[in-house]
């Protein structure tokens, strides 16, 4: 829905309060020119769906600082979307930091994801602390409350973050967060219902009850299994890959791609049933898949979303399938890419 100005914490404790799911979408910044025109047709489309906001990952190790400022600004001048951008602390000053969220403020953004980000050399190696910066997502949401009049959002993680002890150590992180000022996170990838209820049954029990949005996306090739998997940090549970490998079986790629819309569907009926206050859909930019799954759970409007997946060329979910990390995982330090706590 199209906020109106409204602080984005308000519209979703209104649609909280109201029990209407909130529906939002993932973008990453264009590379190039090409990347700029499939980014503004997919943006376009979710668009007329009146999402509640749109958020704008950074790239691997924060390579696309500044192009993350520009498409958001766009997203904030030139369509009626509300848009949250995505802000880490890698390989930043405390300086570059206010000047980065001077720029957002600037521009019309109120509403930022607050992220420690992947460490510059990727998953796996070693996080290095800017010698001026800061070193974890808790201290930049600190940052952003005491410049004062944002929406701060954090990520949260169903599976254990790779550099946490447990679980329980991430919901202990999640529920410090929100009393620094967070007003709601969204998950990393993942693909059981019992997950995003277990990780807000934790965070409850350490006081957190801010919403948290589950992040799903479809998987639409048997390549992005082992991708997304290893990217993300999210196994894709063996049921869910003897589906899609029945369905290349008996009807190669397009049945691949129409089992994992409906898994993805399927997915999001039982988290919204579980009391999930809405979803946060992955794009790679490539809106097509999302629209579908959106149009599965009836969401939004029957007829504006189906003229939506109508003019989405049926060859752009596959084109998913090769995509790295900026956004898929969707979060490059776009969310599904573990963003640390």
């Amino acid at each position: 829905m199209v906020t109106g100005g409204a602080p984005l914490q308000d519209v979703l404790a209104d649609l909280r309060a109201s029990g209407r799911p909130s529906l939002s979408f993932e973008f990453f910044p264009p590379r190039d020119d090409a990347g700029e025109g499939v980014l503004w047709e997919s943006l376009r489309r979710v668009e007329a769906l009146e999402p509640t906001f749109v958020s704008v990952t950074y790239g691997a190790g924060g390579s696309t600082r500044d192009r993350t400022v520009r498409a958001t600004r766009a997203v904030a001048r030139e369509t009626t979307m509300s848009p949250v951008a995505h802000l880490t602390c890698v390989s930043a000053s405390r300086a570059e930091l206010r000047r980065v969220v001077g720029e957002y403020a600037d521009a019309g953004v109120s509403s930022v994801l607050a992220l420690r980000g992947d460490p510059p050399g990727g998953p796996g190696t070693p996080w290095e602390r800017h010698p001026q910066g800061l070193g974890t997502a808790l201290e930049l949401v600190e940052l952003l409350r005491s410049l004062g009049g944002f929406t701060v959002g954090v990520a949260a993680f169903p599976h254990r973050h790779p550099e946490s002890a447990d679980a329980e150590q991430d919901a202990r992180v999640l529920a410090l967060k929100a009393r620094a000022g967070a007003s709601f996170a969204v998950t990393q990838l993942f693909y059981e219902a019992r997950l995003w209820t277990e990780l807000v049954d934790r965070a409850a029990g350490h006081g957190c009850d801010i919403p948290v949005l589950p992040g799903l996306m479809a998987i639409t090739s048997l390549k992005q299994v082992p991708v997304f998997a290893k990217l993300s940090g999210a196994p894709v549970p063996p049921p869910l890959v003897a589906r899609l490998e029945a369905a290349q079986r008996s009807g190669g790629d397009a049945e691949v791609r129409r089992v994992g819309v409906e898994a993805t569907a399927e997915l999001g009926a039982e988290l919204l049933e579980a009391g999930a206050p809405g979803l946060h859909l992955y794009t790679l930019n490539r809106s097509s898949a999302s629209l579908e799954v959106v149009r599965a759970l009836g969401l939004r409007d029957e007829d504006r979303t189906a003229a939506a997946v109508r003019a989405v060329p049926a060859q752009a979910g596959a084109s998913q399938a090769g995509a790295s990390q900026t956004g898929a995982t969707p979060a490059g330090t776009a969310h599904p890419v573990p963003a640390a706590p």
